[in-house]
């Protein structure tokens, strides 16, 4: 899952977690091809061609975790999903952070409001974005 890909999340930048989450949704398309990726995940094949080639597409994370769930070993994309969101709330408690202080962690590259509403999965939340909030939260328990 994404929030367990590295030890030290917060020892990264945003950009560096970002793509090792790609890695590892590029080694599920080298292991089962695009077209089979794109049938069983429901992602746009032409989204997961501009990953395979290299060209970080806007995905969100539930359709990074439909990628990662085309794997037998690992959970379906709605559980990875939400543990992933989930990790994100766990870091905000143990490092007792509220969304106001994430925000202005961030220099309010997202709104607090909007920062509940993805974390809480009532909004999409990117993949960029997932990092950007990963590293922020993990850099401070």
């Amino acid at each position: 899952m994404f929030h367990d890909i590295v030890d030290d999340p917060g020892s990264l930048t945003p950009a560096e977690l970002r793509e090792l989450y790609e890695a590892e949704l590029l080694a599920v398309l080298e292991s089962h091809g695009v077209a089979e990726v794109a049938a069983r995940s429901g992602v746009d094949e032409s989204t997961l061609r501009a990953l395979e080639a290299d060209d970080s597409p806007e995905l969100t994370l539930e359709e990074a975790a439909a990628v990662l769930a085309v794997l037998e070993e690992t959970p379906d994309a709605e559980t990875i999903a939400t543990t992933s969101r989930d990790a994100l709330l766990m870091g905000m408690t143990t490092a007792v952070l509220d969304v106001e202080a994430v925000e202005s962690g961030l220099g309010g590259r997202l709104e607090a409001r909007e920062i509940q509403s993805k974390v809480e999965g009532r909004f999409p939340i990117t993949l960029e974005e997932f990092a950007l909030l990963q590293q922020y939260i993990e850099s401070k328990t």
